[in-house]
């Protein structure tokens, strides 16, 4: 069945690139860059994939941590990167929930921030049977991250008296035991924008605690810096980096379609160049021969 999908999508590529240069009609080139997306995704086609050594840290370093370690998972992102970003916030709950961890959740954005945690959460509490409020919380957003990231050194309660649907956090198990930053034993930021430097310069600089992200692509060349230096444990870079982690924690999903998906567009796009390039140069040798 893969032997015969590989056959057939070079077959539909060379076909539509025929068609394009024996027409001159450039939306057979549109043609062919929508069937290498749609086609890897329906079938759900697996490409090889390389772990980068950054992807692996994060990972290590979650698995290394003791059975029901408290932990924070964060939705630092807005819907318009879900593609890259959800993946990541998927595959890093896996993880999390499979060591049994107590996860707490929140985000520092407004705009979708508290429905997409709240959604990824109890999605997957229920695949594992974890139990809201023992096993996991979402604290949900709270205005001005600066001040919410150092308030909940001294104390999380103070910053959020309740869990994103009101619950006030005295009435959760869970937060009994969770006070501070240190009652966490880990720190897994996922974010969109700059507010994971701040993560790095105010919690993980001044309160010590191991923070490893999952941030967009064209973030990670500025963020692999804080790795680098050792100040972050672990970094997952765009879809590549959401891939690593599904193929890590045994998950294939989203991410592993998508990194096929566009993979198979790269290549084809390389291949058209060549190929188009070859042609131009046979025809202009032909054209001064006749001269």
């Amino acid at each position: 069945m893969i032997v015969l999908a590989y056959i057939l999508l070079i077959l539909a590529g060379a076909f539509l690139l025929y068609m394009t240069f024996r027409t001159n009609d450039r939306r057979y080139i549109y043609l062919a860059v929508a069937f290498y997306v749609i086609f890897p995704v329906v079938l759900t086609m697996q490409l090889p994939i390389d772990i980068s050594p950054e992807s692996q840290q994060l990972y290590d370093a979650i698995a290394a941590l003791p059975d029901s370690s408290a932990v924070m998972l964060t939705f630092d992102y807005y819907a318009s990167t879900l593609a890259e970003t959800e993946p990541m916030s998927r595959a890093v709950l896996h993880h999390m929930f499979k060591k049994n961890c107590r996860v707490v959740t929140m985000t520092t954005i407004p705009l979708g921030g508290p429905s997409i945690s709240e959604r990824v959460t109890r999605d997957l509490a229920e695949e594992y049977g974890k139990e809201y409020g023992v096993d996991y919380v979402n604290l949900g957003y709270k205005a001005n991250y600066v001040a919410v990231l150092k308030g909940m050194g001294s104390s999380i309660k103070a910053i959020y008296p309740a869990d994103n649907s009101g619950t006030p956090l005295d009435e959760i198990p869970l937060m009994a035991e969770i006070k501070n930053y240190d009652d966490l034993d880990f720190i897994c930021v996922i974010a969109d924008n700059g507010v994971v430097e701040y993560w790095m310069s105010i919690v993980n600089a001044q309160y010590g605690i191991k923070i490893g992200s999952g941030v967009t692509a064209v973030m990670a060349p500025k963020i692999y810096a804080y790795v680098g230096s050792g100040q972050m444990t672990g970094l997952l870079g765009g879809m590549k980096g959401a891939a690593d982690y599904e193929k890590l924690v045994g998950k294939p999903d989203a991410a592993i379609k998508g990194m096929a998906a566009q993979s198979l567009v790269h290549l084809f796009i390389i291949f058209a160049v060549i190929v188009g390039n070859v042609i131009y140069i046979v025809e202009r040798r032909r054209g001064k021969g006749r001269v």
